[in-house]
């Protein structure tokens, strides 16, 4: 996903192991990124350009003729099962495959619309019913399209425009001679019923619901931070002596707090695990529902009614709007090159997107930051060295008792970091650090695309009003440094890998007809964030982020002292991960060995297996200990066993969980619960009360309980499943604020009144700690507030 395809991953590293020796000691001793780029891509050969494009190839991304038919076809069977969500995904897919002003593209736009409307998005709908008759909807079903826009209306409470729509549908509706063979007495019976719809709504009292929309913007950072953008002024920017870079508090900080909302400085949707379509014996087209087809690719906002590119069946986005900016700013130069942008991964498509942005500013301000960055000697003070923080953006340094005043990277003139290229070109690319093999990968996967662009000569701007400029900037022969073009694609690529930040989502899972839901985060989209970049690891951080489409807000997760770092989770968690899992893998992956204070006392306590990991006695419950051979840790219990032979129950007992998950997830309860059962007399044998695997099985039985209406039963199941979740996450964790969300859920529709006002009063507490008032939970959890207090006056 974020390094290219296996199969031309696979094909570069061969080719890197039958170079002489020499040409690779040449490349592994290069002194810069120039002329590791130069070096490798004088190594890319014919033949290799040959195989990319076949790989490529098995990325189609062009229009098809053939697949509008196929989707609507496919989208009409999941409408009458009444699956009207995936039917919509259905109809944008061939939407996508239609091209302008035709009677496909306008089909699809209205069986779209039919989805929409029984999904109840209203707005939607009837912007869909615009787009089916600009594209040439057929005049001979202009009455059922216009009989939907009408309902739209009523719905929407726009009653003047629904009697005019009305109006104009009976008027027309006899004159015109394509409608003679639509049957009239259906239209006159469904005229008549929305006419008596509007005389309805029109005697109703007019009423002004409580607002319940998402407040978009989000949260408020409060006085302006004169040294960082996009922060709040309780943060500071400085030079740490072993760490470099770094944010701290300025004051103290209470859980909660934003401090910092930045948008992406640059994002790219991830596609998904999905294997090239060529893989694929069952159809010729995909009817798989990925994140490419619910979310715009310019601002990752959900949607269901997604616009397509002119040119190509890949790149959606949420409005016009949306797509008009994307295609000006990096969409027409990225079009043609969807399926070699899919094959050479995320990294490098936004490595090419990142120069593009910059480049068509002033394509020598690259030239400038290459010259600067290989020129200047970046100095990071020793240990003994000791670091001030100024306002002005430069770090105090005393060295053999002096005080020298150095810029901090990434800042401007004036001392100040701002979320925008420089900062971007000075976060660290980390070059020895990476193997020669993956320098050499890097550098071929950018010389390849280089090399396309070359070809292409970028043939898609040739119209527009600044065409001759872009040309200028981008196509080689107009262009003699265009080696720098490869030099800040392959600086960008290498920087990724340790300041890349996935944006992530929230899904709800479980069935529709599920009335408690879970959740899961979601990767969604790679961008790079100037600011949170600053913000150093800890597998115990103190703050939380989350996302509205390409923003991402940091809060304080906990209370943060004046002087404190403050610190973000790179992925290994404390909660996730045992200490040597942790440093394996920030050792490969960001080139450090954690010294946070969850690895030290983890480290120097030698602490034991954690509870949701461990095994228990059988004898007595108390924790087993040991390596090979495990012991009760109970004085005067001499039960022991291997533990390899309690590993292989535990894999046994996994197999059986994933058997009740599954007929759980087939609606076949009582089997469920019965097998789920089993898993629990098992697992209460050998496993410790707070392990993992008790939790998904105390899950599971809460969810079937629930889905039979048992709300008792289910409380108490999940109650116990809080208790895992506890002691493995915190109790302030984020993961806490989903179960007591779920536990509410459950509280609110076993009408248990006092309990679930308590249990929402805790899940808002810790929920606001992680995410802002627009998150789904979060709503949710005030409307059930908001009904139990209505229902209950006295309370």
């Amino acid at each position: 996903m974020d390094l290219p395809v296996a199969e031309w991953k696979s094909y570069l590293l061969q080719k890197w192991s039958l170079l002489p020796k020499s040409i690779q000691v040449t490349v592994s001793t290069a002194e810069t990124l120039s002329d590791v780029f130069l070096q490798s891509s004088s190594l890319l050969q014919p033949e290799d350009e040959i195989f990319l494009k076949r790989l490529s190839k098995g990325y189609f991304v062009g229009k098809d003729s053939g697949a509008p038919l196929f989707y609507r076809e496919e989208g009409n069977k999941k409408f009458q099962e009444k699956d009207y969500t995936v039917a919509a995904v259905l109809y944008s897919k061939g939407v996508s495959h239609s091209r302008p002003n035709t009677e496909d593209m306008s089909l699809c736009y209205a069986n779209r619309s039919a989805a929409l409307f029984h999904l109840g998005q209203y707005e939607t709908c009837l912007k869909d019913i615009i787009r089916a008759q600009t594209h040439g909807y057929p005049e001979r079903l202009q009455p059922k399209i216009m009989l939907r826009k009408a309902e739209c209306l009523v719905a929407l409470g726009r009653l003047q425009e629904a009697r005019r729509t009305i109006s104009d549908l009976e008027r027309n509706f006899p004159a015109s001679p394509t409608l003679a063979d639509f049957p009239s007495q259906s239209v006159q019976r469904n005229l008549h019923h929305l006419k008596m719809k509007v005389q309805e709504k029109e005697n109703l009292p007019e009423t002004f619901p409580a607002a319940l929309a998402k407040t978009l913007e989000g949260v408020d950072l409060g006085e302006e931070n004169k040294q960082l953008s996009n922060a709040s002024s309780s943060v500071g920017l400085c030079m740490d002596p072993l760490k470099g870079r770094c944010l701290v508090a300025t004051r103290e900080i209470l859980p909660g707090e934003p401090l910092v909302k930045e948008d992406a400085f640059v994002s790219v949707l991830n596609p998904g695990e999905l294997p090239p379509l060529h893989h694929s014996l069952d159809s010729k087209w995909d009817t798989r529902v990925t994140n490419g087809d619910l979310y715009c690719h310019r601002c990752l906002k959900h949607t269901l009614a997604t616009v397509p590119c002119d040119g190509c069946s890949y790149a959606k986005y949420c409005s016009q709007e949306c797509l008009r900016q994307a295609w000006e700013l990096y969409h027409r130069i990225e079009c043609p090159l969807g399926g070699l942008l899919l094959t050479l991964g995320v990294f490098c498509h936004i490595a090419l997107r990142l120069t593009l942005l910059v480049g068509f500013e002033d394509v020598s301000k690259i030239r400038k930051l290459c010259d600067e960055v290989s020129n200047k000697d970046i100095y990071l003070p020793e240990s003994n060295s000791r670091v001030k923080t100024l306002n002005s953006g430069l770090g105090e340094i005393e060295k053999n008792g002096k005080i020298v005043e150095t810029p901090i990277p990434g800042c401007d003139v004036n001392g100040k970091y701002e979320s925008n290229y420089q900062a971007v070109f000075n976060l660290l690319p980390h070059t020895e650090n990476h193997s020669p093999e993956h320098k050499f990968l890097c550098a071929l996967c950018v010389s390849a695309l280089c090399r396309q662009l070359e070809a292409a000569s970028f043939q898609a701007v040739a119209t527009g009003a600044d065409s001759s400029r872009l040309k200028a900037a981008a196509a080689p022969e107009l262009c003699p440094d265009v080696t720098v073009w490869g030099v800040a694609m392959l600086r960008h690529m290498l920087q990724l890998q340790c300041n890349a930040q996935a944006i992530t989502t929230i899904q709800h899972t479980g069935s529709k007809e599920g009335i408690v839901t879970g959740s899961r985060q979601v990767r969604l989209a790679t961008g790079i964030f100037p600011v949170i970049s600053l913000l150093n690891h800890s597998c115990s951080p103190n703050t939380s982020v989350s996302f509205i489409s390409t923003i991402a807000t940091i809060q304080a997760s906990q209370r943060i002292g004046k002087g404190q770092e403050i610190v973000h989770c790179y992925g290994p968690h404390k909660s996730r991960m045992g200490v040597a899992e942790r440093q394996q893998k920030l050792r490969s992956q960001y080139f450090f060995d954690c010294t946070c204070p969850a690895c030290h006392t983890e480290v120097h306590e030698m602490a034991a297996r954690p509870r949701w990991e461990a095994f228990c006695c059988n004898s007595c419950r108390a924790p087993m200990q040991g390596d090979d051979v495990l012991s009760c840790g109970r004085r005067g219990c001499a039960e022991s066993v291997r533990r390899d032979h309690l590993a292989s129950r535990l894999q046994d007992l996994r197999q059986q969980v994933g058997m009740a998950q599954k007929l759980l997830s087939d609606g076949e309860l009582e089997p469920a619960i019965q097998q789920l059962l089993g898993c629990q007399r098992d697992a209460k044998s050998f496993l410790s009360a707070e392990h993992a695997v008790l939790g998904e099985i105390e899950d599971g039985l809460a969810q079937a309980c629930a889905a039979l209406g048992d709300w008792q039963k289910s409380a108490t199941h999940l109650q116990n499943s809080l208790r895992v979740v506890e002691a493995r996450h915190g109790p302030s964790s984020v993961e806490m604020g989903h179960e007591l969300f779920k536990l509410a859920q459950i509280f609110f529709n076993g009408f248990a009144v006092p309990e679930a006002l308590s249990t929402i009063r805790k899940a808002e507490e810790v929920l606001s700690l992680h995410c802002g008032p627009w998150d789904d939970e979060i709503q949710e959890l005030q409307k059930m507030k908001s009904c139990l207090l209505d229902l209950t006056p006295s309370l």
